[in-house]
């Protein structure tokens, strides 16, 4: 099997719109809500939707932040390589705020899982949603479900799920890959 397609360009740019609205919908002026991303490629996501709600609807006073959960994580000890911590950038309180997760793919859950307790550190929110960009909903490990997905999609284990942003990659297409073989 060979790199498919799964979202264009074109086609994120109107997933992320429809976020957007829905995000609206639930928050109105967002003067209870915080957007946090998850470091480091929810990031991506988040700074793109607090864009648009900055710009295209007018939402004054968003606040974002971007949480490392590095240390969180129930693997970071088990890898092989040591993993890279980046920087946890809140510079606000989330105590009795409805904080939004923001995450790229939501694969096993383990990541959401590191954030709800790496959250803990910095208050205790009145409620926690979870927005991804991709839901593969046949991987979850645990149970964690998303409020806001801009695409489910039914990738076999073997498969991954590959999101290329214009800020790192040059182009803004998420793919589905096959499982390298060992002859790749």
């Amino acid at each position: 099997m060979s790199r498919k397609i799964l979202l264009t360009s074109k086609e994120i740019e109107i997933i992320l719109h429809r976020l957007a609205c829905q995000l609206i919908e639930n928050h109105n002026d967002f003067s209870n809500t915080v957007l946090i991303g998850l470091q480091p490629r929810g990031t991506y996501l988040a700074n793109r939707l607090a864009k648009l709600l900055k710009n295209e609807y007018h939402i004054k006073d968003l606040q974002l932040g971007f949480l490392d959960i590095t240390f969180y994580r129930d693997d970071f000890r088990r890898r092989e390589a040591p993993l890279e911590a980046t920087s946890t950038q809140i510079d606000f309180l989330i105590e009795d705020k409805k904080v939004v997760i923001i995450d790229d793919v939501l694969y096993s859950g383990r990541s959401v899982r590191s954030a709800l307790t790496a959250l803990q550190s910095y208050g205790r929110p009145d409620s926690i949603e979870l927005l991804v960009l991709i839901d593969r909903r046949f991987s979850r490990h645990l149970p964690i479900q998303p409020n806001y997905r801009g695409r489910q999609v039914d990738a076999i284990n073997e498969e991954k799920v590959v999101v290329n942003w214009q800020e790192t990659h040059k182009e803004d297409t998420i793919y589905l890959e096959p499982k390298p073989t060992k002859l790749d």
